[in-house]
């Protein structure tokens, strides 16, 4: 696990290249505090920071090939990195290491960019082809590690996080009011966009190659399956899933520094450590938070769990100084973010680091096998979809007075089914006349349906439970879930892994039609059949709890002063809110009329997030406080 960064096509000196590139990895010594290690010739820089996993004492990066002409810097863990070692010494190659990274560069020089369909693991990585002067940049299928560019008139810059172009020059780099837009109303910024102009992520999913004749051409290597009609029997899909969850745990447990898990009690982190526990050699180390209040407190379920696999459990209940943590969740993103179950997911990442280097999660399981609720709420409920009578009523709903009891029902009941999904995953927001963002303006939430179908047109099949999850896993799983999951465990220098997004068993479930995985009657149906006598039954009765915080408790006490603040916007905030919407918000949450708990923490968050890049603090490292426990 590392973060890398890097540049081609400069002009300069090679010493003036290599002090820009030291700069680029300072910002991200958090990624990797064990090592650094650099590229420096001819225009083309490449550094990284090393968490050291594997081959500790041999691994050090940059990595070449033999004689030296293809270069690699490397964020990430390839799973089959021994399978492909075994047929690259078959064919010749030599190894100087037993580490994972230096599989890429012999399976370049075989296979070229097609090298990437081979890898089955978490990754980032740059190749520099100095032959042939070709930069090569890939990310994995799913977003597990983060990557972004710059495409410059002479070359392109790449990072691991946006803070280290930052640290480059932040001369360049100008807010995206069309971005801010997009993250008012998905909370993240979804990838290609970044939240600065002309600043790209790479999709999941894809590669980049450069070269100073053609320039950036980013082309995509994987496509998720859509569904396939299964003539397998229903009993047979429950053994080749159980297998294939048996089998992906089993290949993320390589490490050659303490390992355990994050445990919640749930579904998925009940699964991923019961599976560690059938193969790890001693008890599996597993850690989990709790807050004060009982709504939110998900320790006790945690601690029944580990008692029944025999894990060695650490649990915390925690009371984090409110404004202090918010400041420290709010500097671990490159980017605007307001995912704030970030806070709890923080907490147990800094738990976990005093005993472990690497800890596995369960996230990914709620996107492949229909585990969240409004998934259900979604196919449970009757609406427009080209109902005349509907589509009036719903317009009747838009005609009444914003605070109108009811009015958010009527206008729900004419919208289509990718508008009832939509406004799931989404707040309504739009553009002014001056592109600038309106928070909480009606009429959005056909703008973000549209997005989405135009995405993905699949509001044709008859598989819409199928289209909800693979909309998830390619927008809100990297964008949100992903992202929040990276930043905040690479805050504390902690790699993250996680078994249920394993290539073959995503492969595989995306395959299952949706009213395999999710009806409006019970989630996970496949999934709960596999992992019955896995875990124990307890976890399979129990109802779904999201990783939450208290955030309107805490907007009523401790961080009260930063909604009223609102009532005011701070220069930076007002170049792009409306304002007279944003004292609404307050206005009606304050005195309880309406819930705008996740409009306001995305508000206070962007704020926050403008204070520091106006202080030209973007390029620092996160700065941690003391863990908080009661």
């Amino acid at each position: 696990m590392c973060g890398i960064a890097g540049f081609v096509g400069f002009k300069g000196s090679n010493e003036e290249a290599g002090l820009r590139v030291r700069a680029m990895c300072d910002a991200i010594v958090h990624r990797g505090p064990d090592a650094d290690g650099y590229h420096v010739n001819d225009g083309v820089a490449l550094g990284m920071r090393r968490l050291s996993i594997i081959d500790v004492g041999g691994g050090r990066q940059p990595i070449s090939n033999e004689d030296g002409s293809i270069i690699v810097v490397f964020n990430g863990e390839i799973y089959n990195h021994h399978a492909l070692r075994r047929e690259l010494e078959a064919s010749g190659h030599r190894f100087r290491t037993r580490s994972d990274t230096e599989v890429l560069v012999h399976l370049y020089e075989d296979l070229d960019v097609e090298m990437v369909s081979r890898l089955h693991g978490m990754f980032a990585f740059a190749i520099w082809d100095s032959r042939n002067r070709k930069l090569l940049i890939a990310r994995d299928r799913t977003g597990m590690k983060p990557l972004s560019y710059l495409e410059s008139p002479n070359g392109l810059e790449f990072c691991s996080e946006l803070r280290s172009l930052w640290a480059l020059d932040s001369s360049r780099l100008r807010v995206s009011p069309n971005a801010v837009m997009k993250y008012l109303a998905f909370g993240y910024v979804p990838d290609p966009s970044s939240i600065f102009e002309d600043v790209r992520k790479l999709p999941p999913g894809s590669y980049l190659v450069w070269s100073a004749k053609k320039g950036a051409e980013v082309r995509r290597y994987w496509t998720p399956p859509r569904p396939e009609d299964q003539a397998i029997d229903e009993r047979d899909l429950v053994a080749i899933l159980r297998a294939k969850l048996d089998a992906a745990v089993a290949s993320h447990l390589e490490a050659e520094v303490p390992l355990g898990a994050f445990l919640s009690g749930g579904l998925d982190s009940s699964t991923v450590v019961a599976l560690m526990s059938r193969h790890a050699s001693g008890r599996v180390r597993t850690f989990s938070v709790g807050f004060a209040e009982e709504k939110y407190d998900e320790s006790a379920a945690a601690r029944a769990v580990a008692a029944e696999l025999g894990t060695d459990h650490t649990e915390l209940i925690v009371r984090p100084n409110v404004a202090e943590m918010f400041e420290t969740i709010a500097a671990m993103f490159d980017e605007p973010f307001a995912d704030s179950s970030a806070i709890p997911t923080f907490l147990v990442a800094q738990l976990a680091r005093q005993s472990v280097t690497v800890a596995l999660s369960g996230d990914g399981g709620d996107e492949l096998f229909g585990g969240y609720t409004r998934y259900r709420e979604t196919l449970g409920r009757s609406g427009g979809d080209g109902c005349v009578l509907a589509g009036l009523i719903s317009a009747l709903g838009l005609m009444l007075p914003h605070i109108f009891p009811g009015r958010n029902r009527l206008v729900d009941f004419g919208r289509s089914k990718w508008g009832r999904y939509a406004a799931t995953v989404a707040q309504p927001v739009r553009l002014n006349e001056g592109g600038v963002a309106r928070a909480d303006q009606p009429g959005a939430g056909a703008y973000i349906a549209d997005q989405l179908r135009h995405r993905f047109p699949l509001e044709r099949s008859e598989d819409f439970a199928a289209a909800m999850m693979l909309v998830d896993l390619e927008t809100y799983l990297p964008g949100d879930i992903l992202t929040k999951v990276d930043r905040t465990s690479m805050a504390v220098s902690l790699e993250a892994r996680v078994p249920l997004l394993d290539f073959d068993l995503v492969d595989f479930a995306l395959r299952i039609p949706g009213n395999g995985r999710v009806t409006k009657g019970e989630s996970k149906r496949l999934f709960r059949r596999a992992i019955q006598g896995i875990v124990p039954d307890s976890v399979l009765s129990r109802p779904k709890q999201g990783f939450e915080i208290p955030l309107g408790r805490w907007f009523r006490g401790p961080l009260r002063y930063r909604i009223e603040a609102l009532r005011e916007p701070s220069p930076g905030l007002r170049q792009y809110v409306d304002v007279g919407a944003t004292r609404r918000l307050v206005f009606e949450h304050a005195i309880g009329r309406r819930d705008h708990s996740a409009l306001l923490w995305r508000l206070i968050m962007l704020d926050c997030w403008l204070a520091k890049l106006s202080q030209g603090r973007l390029g620092c490292p996160p700065a941690l406080p003391e863990l908080a426990v009661r």
